[in-house]
């Protein structure tokens, strides 16, 4: 709507939108992680986290509808017509920008359960976006490097152990439980320090969704493969979308069965581990093609679904 002022103009009011919408449901979610906290009683907790869905699904709202006031935004969405509110899913996705995450909760939005985040151990420290995702039983996952486990053994598979406690939680309600399988956002520069064998993507890693599947794999109804794309702002497409220029949102979803051979122990079964890599790694094998055909005929597919502003 706002999208023909200048991007310098545009920037600090959209930015500022953003930070308010984020204080404003991060102060309302904080205080319901406390009440849990201190009254630590079952019809508390689903009370808390009714009124948590609800305040997650207004930061979802008042995103979408920041994004669409400053950009003139194609949202090209395709596969989303058959998902349900009222199942489990894990849900596995590329990562180009921090605008995936505002992106991939607007079409979960009254599609799928609201989204369970793995998230970066440092954003807990960001004020409201940090207590906010605390109070919503958002799981935060510390990395360490070869160099950190080098010196301290004891730390492997630490992240691992935050997965198996957080998946317990997830177990009585329908859940959306979501992995950025790459670790971190593509860029250039990342792919050479990787070496990543594909063209748009990083390699994934497997063993945060191994185990996930290990804990609730019976749980879920299916995996949900979201293939994002900014196919007009391939850089910097969260600082475009600040300033105005976001032209076309692309997310393809395909939904695959829970079959029992990606369920297994990873960690301790050499032969599962080696299949499991293998079915991801030709996952991601075809997620490029789907990327490479895009951009080759620039269209989906599948017949897209509008995303009303």
């Amino acid at each position: 709507m706002l999208h023909f002022l200048p991007g310098w103009l545009l920037l600090p009011f959209s930015f500022a939108l953003f930070s308010l919408n984020l204080a404003l449901w991060g102060l309302l979610v904080t205080p319901l992680g406390i009440i849990k906290l201190l009254l630590p009683f079952k019809p508390v907790h689903r009370i808390t986290a009714l009124a948590g869905k609800g305040c997650y699904r207004g930061w979802t709202i008042g995103n979408t509808a920041i994004i669409n006031l400053f950009n003139q935004v194609d949202w090209q969405i395709s596969g989303a017509q058959t998902l349900e509110q009222h199942s489990w899913y894990l849900l596995i996705s590329n990562h180009r920008s921090w605008l995936d995450i505002p992106v991939v909760s607007t079409v979960a939005h009254r599609r799928i359960p609201e989204p369970k985040f793995f998230l970066k151990e440092q954003l807990k420290w960001l004020p409201f976006l940090g207590t906010g995702c605390w109070a919503l039983d958002m799981p935060f996952m510390k990395r360490y490097s070869a160099a950190q486990l080098a010196k301290r053994p004891e730390l492997k598979g630490k992240d691992i152990e935050t997965t198996r406690n957080s998946c317990q939680k997830f177990k009585t309600v329908p859940t959306t439980i979501i992995n950025f399988v790459e670790g971190t956002r593509f860029t250039d520069t990342k792919k050479q320090q990787k070496q990543s064998p594909f063209q748009f993507l990083l390699p994934p890693k497997a063993g945060g969704i191994a185990f996930t599947l290990a804990s609730m794999g019976e749980q879920f109804n299916a995996i949900l493969d979201f293939t994002v794309l900014y196919p007009d702002n391939p850089q910097h497409a969260a600082l475009d979308m600040l300033m105005g220029k976001l032209k076309r949102v692309v997310v393809q979803v395909e939904t695959l069965p829970i079959d029992q051979h990606i369920i297994g122990d990873y960690f301790n079964d050499e032969q599962f581990r080696q299949g499991f890599q293998q079915w991801l790694n030709q996952r991601w094998q075809h997620k490029e093609q789907l990327i490479y055909q895009y951009h080759q005929t620039n269209c989906l597919a599948e017949t897209t679904e509008q995303l009303p502003c």
